[in-house]
């Protein structure tokens, strides 16, 4: 199981499938999980800053995982809302759900079913701490914030990405942090082959060292 975190914009998702292709394992986007949550209550007008509603609604809406061409999708009622929860709306609830415990708590359990699929790239925020804080391979991306706003503006997204670092890491439950272990890669100054270049180097030298 190899763990990538760090902060928005730092390419965690674009690396991630570029070392889950190079290694053939499945690629995993919990931040795919925590909009779907967000799409599925603003579709159900359920206030996102209402934490025991927000908790109830996860508690009930009927999900399964499944893989699909080597990535893990979390569907609600058989459907995968892909395109929804990558629309303004739906990103600018997410920190609102994601900052609950006790959907943490959920996600939590949901993203360790997914070694039922196989070797896994998990990405997010907090897999190295608080999903697989057990794994050897953990790696923490980051990117100075100039970089990662054009990076975001370039995509067509506007967001405080500031603001977000700090609620992200000041949150009371499994904050954004460097997992124990963790190689950092601030990649500021680097293209994404060579980012992923390097977790790749590092997770053939461990692999190969264990096999010795």
């Amino acid at each position: 199981m190899i763990a990538i975190d760090g902060t928005s914009a730092s390419g965690k998702s674009t690396n991630a499938k570029l070392v889950a292709r190079a290694l053939g394992y499945i690629y995993v986007d919990t931040g795919a999980m925590y909009r779907t949550l967000a799409w599925y209550c603003l579709k159900n007008r359920i206030d996102v800053s209402d934490a025991k509603a927000v908790t109830s609604a996860c508690r009930k809406w009927k999900t399964s995982l499944v893989c699909v061409d080597g990535r893990v999708r979390l569907l609600v009622g058989g459907y995968y809302p892909e395109k929804e929860v990558r629309t303004p709306e739906t990103a600018a609830a997410v920190p609102h759900v994601a900052a609950i415990p006790q959907v943490r708590k959920w996600m939590v359990k949901r993203q360790r079913e997914c070694v039922q699929f196989g070797n896994l790239v998990m990405e997010g925020r907090d897999i190295g701490t608080n999903v697989f804080p057990e794994t050897d391979f953990k790696f923490y991306l980051d990117a100075k914030l100039e970089e990662r706003s054009r990076r975001r503006a370039a995509d067509g997204v506007q967001e405080n990405l500031a603001a977000r670092d700090q609620r992200d890491s000041q949150r009371a439950t499994a904050p954004l942090m460097i997992g124990l272990g963790a190689k950092v890669i601030n990649n500021s100054s680097m293209t994404s082959e060579q980012t992923s270049g390097l977790i790749l180097a590092e997770v053939r030298r461990r692999l190969a060292a264990v096999k010795r």
